[in-house]
């Protein structure tokens, strides 16, 4: 990704006043929209009786866990993915680029309500496949984990001086979007980074141990 990182303003991706409406969000319609959505699908499972107690808190973190998963996978080759097409790339840029261009926009920090409620439809057509109705529950956890993620990601850019259990990740976070793109894909945790090599080098970890 070789976008050149502003400052200030706010990119453009239509060129339709109406359309771009729809591109931004805030963090009140964010925990609406998400925070709906994760109550209707417990509420649903529950009064269909689609689980147990003891099962449904196993599916939720479950959830919870492969939610980390996802976020690396996501964020590491469909966010940074970069196709040789010129559509390629506008969609790449409408999903993540423009956030890298404009990194202290805080109108796109969180995924708007039409595009994520699109994509948490294909998620649960995908999980019901696999799961059944125990994909409820499932994809509730799942949600409830990329508003744990959008939180954090919302906190790196949106506050200076952050409290110290956020300061770990809100350093890597900047490592990430001012140094390493291509490195440090996690934003709630970094374990999958650990796991699968893209921690950034060890110099720079060292310099966050001594506060530097």
């Amino acid at each position: 990704m070789n976008q050149t990182i502003k400052h200030k303003g706010q990119g453009r991706i239509f060129k339709s006043a109406y359309l771009e409406v729809f591109t931004k969000t805030n963090p009140i319609l964010t925990i609406l929209t998400y925070g709906g959505v994760i109550g209707f699908l417990l509420y649903y499972s529950w009064s269909h009786q689609f689980t147990s107690l003891s099962i449904g808190i196993y599916l939720y973190l479950a959830g919870l866990f492969f939610w980390t998963l996802g976020e690396y996978l996501i964020h590491r080759f469909l966010f940074h993915y970069i196709d040789a097409f010129q559509i390629g790339q506008k969609i790449q840029y409408m999903l993540h680029g423009v956030h890298h261009e404009y990194p202290f926009d805080k109108e796109r920090i969180f995924m708007p309500p039409v595009p994520g409620l699109l994509f948490i439809s294909i998620l649960f057509a995908l999980f019901y496949l696999i799961l059944g109705n125990y994909s409820f529950v499932f994809l509730a956890a799942f949600v409830n984990g990329y508003l744990f993620y959008s939180s954090i990601h919302y906190g790196t850019h949106a506050i200076r001086r952050p409290p110290a259990f956020l300061r770990p990740l809100w350093y890597y976070h900047q490592l990430h979007h001012f140094k390493y793109d291509d490195k440090v894909f996690g934003v709630s945790s970094t374990l999958w980074d650990h796991i699968f090599g893209t921690m950034p080098p060890k110099e720079d970890r060292y310099k966050f141990r001594k506060g530097k």
